[in-house]
Formats: C-alpha cells, structure tokens, sequence
C-alpha cells in the first residue's frame, strides 16, 4: 500500500526540541489534546487529523470579510503549499521555526506542515501579542500578524526571515521595519489557497508589488478583481474580490476589495486606500466603513478603538493633509472600547458596526 504523501515526516523534523516521526506525532496528538493548555490542545486536534489516513481535513475560514465557512482542503495540496514556501524562501532542514499563531487557522496549521515536510525544527509557544519574549533563541523563520509584529519591534533582530499576514501592513509599521536587519514579507492569500499564495518584499528591499510563489499564475476578470490559477493547491481557479493592478502573470498591486466599496452620492471610495493615509493620524486601530444615509445612500465614517477623544481635533488633522480629498474625509466619528475580533484575532468589522449602529 503506498505511503500517503502527508505522512512522510522529514527525518530531521523537531517539535519542542524533540525528533518526531509518524509513530511519535501521534503520541504527541494524544498527549496534546490530553494534558496541554487549551491553544495546545488545538495543536494535538490538528496533528492527529494530518496522520490520519483521510486525504482532506476541514477548516473554517477566518471570517474577517463575512461569516466563517467551513471549507475541505486537500492535505496533498497543503504539503505542495509547504514545498512552493520552501523553495521561495530557500529553507533548509534543521532550521529553527516559531509557531505563535493560533492552530484554530489555517496560518497556524500551516507553521506545522511546513516544518513536517521541511524538515524544520519547530518551537511552539502561546499565541500573544509578544511571541518573541518567550524566550531568547534566534529563528530563521517566523509567521506572525501584524498585531505580533508591533510589539515584538525589539526582538525581531532573533529573526531572520518573517512573513506576516492576517491583515494589511500599516505605512507605520513598513516604515520600521524597513530600517531593521531582518528579512519581512507581507503576504497575500486565504484559506481557500491554503494561506499565501504571493508575497512583497518589505526589507531589505522594499517592493510596491506582491510576487506569486512558484506554479502560480495570475489575471483578472470584468470587475478587476484578482483570479488565481494554482492547481497545485486548489483544484479550481479562486475568484477574489480582491481589486488588483496586475503587472504580467504573476506580479499584482492590491488595491481594495471590491465588496468594501463605498458609494457615498455617487462618488466611490475605497477603504483601503483611505485607511493608507489615515494610519499615520490615528492615536490606535481604526477602520471606516460605509453607514446607510438618507441622503448619500451611504455615507463615509470612521471608528477608532479606544476612549473617545475630541473629534474636532481629528478632523481637523484629517482635512490639513493634501492627500486626502474632501470626498475621502469622515463625515462622522465613533470611538469603540474594544473592536470585536474574529478568532484569527482579525478586526471583525461588520459586528463591531454593530455595537455602534
């Protein structure tokens, strides 16, 4: 009978400082989901559905752009996403990996299967908002959210190569980054193309486009929105609602998404593109969304985590700035305690406007 392909565990692959094989990962599932803390036990849920011998598993999508939806992944599909990883980074066995992000997501999940089929030696702590304090090793490859990135500033020299995803990179933080010693890529993907399928170089060389990993091509269909072609990890094309500025077959500049567009008195705004310029005014995490107006049909406003501040100063700040158009200044200010989080630790923005609505 022949070996399933997710079942071949690379010699040199280690979990917590401890060579593991197929044998020792299911004692390690079953002790996990037995006796770890809860993220752990997650862990050992997942590590025991991979040796299993069906050839998909079910995730749910984060549901950061709608309701979470339970999609089947192809586990052949997630050890050539794990391949097509390693050859773009150019990752050798035995190099050292952190796993800090939930093993709820995809992203998660993810960290484990390419140190499974890479050969990498993998370290799992608690997800948090500063992964990296933990202890004081050095890492050559490292998987965090933005949330992650911002507060582990300081440490990031440990990393060598870290890929971050889960939402948008802010200029704020680019701008850091770039100045610093590690290699950063933001990335670009979802659960349906079993996390990234492209990334942009943040430093050492900062590039305005993302760049597909290998076997992955691009193009766009009648509303401009990104279609992926990667038959390697999905059995279909992914049509997006990504708006993308393409350059060739497999270079994109992401502009927006077309389901987030406002229609404010006819004018369009894109969020995303706001939010760009917004970043380097904003006191905490923001986001501006479009309400429904009697007049406008939708108007732009904006809402801000945390204790409510003087709006007239914030808006007067938003309007001094040349790059901001009259169309593209908030008609109205929110301020929210706390934003309501998907479980990826995502803003969820459609039930944190509810909280204000």
């Amino acid at each position: 009978m022949e070996i399933p392909i997710w079942h071949n565990i690379h010699p040199d692959f280690k979990f917590n400082g401890f060579s593991c094989n197929l044998d020792d990962l299911s004692e390690i599932g079953y002790s996990l989901v037995k006796e770890g803390e809860p993220y752990e036990v997650v862990i050992g849920q997942f590590v025991l559905d991979w040796i299993s011998n069906k050839p998909t598993l079910e995730v749910f999508t984060s549901g950061s752009t709608g309701k979470p939806k339970r999609i089947e992944l192809n586990k052949e599909h997630m050890v050539n996403s794990a391949l097509a990883t390693g050859e773009y980074f150019q990752l050798k066995p035995k190099q050292q990996a952190l796993l800090c992000l939930p093993c709820s997501g995809i992203a998660g999940k993810m960290m484990l299967v390419r140190a499974m089929v890479l050969g990498l030696h993998l370290d799992e702590v608690e997800p948090s908002s500063n992964p990296l304090q933990h202890n004081k090793k050095l890492y050559d490859f490292v998987a965090m959210v933005p949330l992650q990135v911002e507060q582990s500033l300081q440490e990031l020299d440990r990393v060598g190569i870290l890929i971050i995803g889960g939402a948008p990179v802010n200029d704020k933080l680019r701008a850091v980054l770039e100045s610093g010693s590690t290699q950063v890529y933001e990335t670009y993907g979802m659960t349906e193309t079993i996390t990234h399928i492209a990334v942009k170089e943040i430093a050492p060389e900062p590039k305005p486009y993302f760049e597909t990993l290998p076997n992955i091509t691009l193009s766009t269909d009648d509303r401009g929105c990104l279609v992926i072609n990667a038959p390697k990890v999905a059995n279909e094309k992914v049509i997006t609602n990504d708006i993308v500025e393409l350059k060739g077959t497999n270079q994109f500049t992401w502009l927006g998404r077309y389901d987030s567009i406002i229609n404010s008195g006819g004018i369009k705004l894109m969020p995303e593109s706001i939010e760009a310029k917004l970043t380097p005014l904003m006191p905490s995490r923001f986001f501006v969304a479009g309400i429904p107006d009697e007049v406008l049909g939708e108007k732009l406003i904006l809402v801000i985590e945390g204790q409510p501040l003087p709006t007239d100063e914030i808006l007067q700040k938003i309007k001094s700035q040349a790059s901001i158009s009259k169309y593209e200044v908030p008609k109205d200010i929110y301020f929210v305690k706390s934003f309501v989080e998907t479980a990826t630790q995502k803003i969820h923005r459609d039930k944190t406007l509810k909280l204000i609505l």
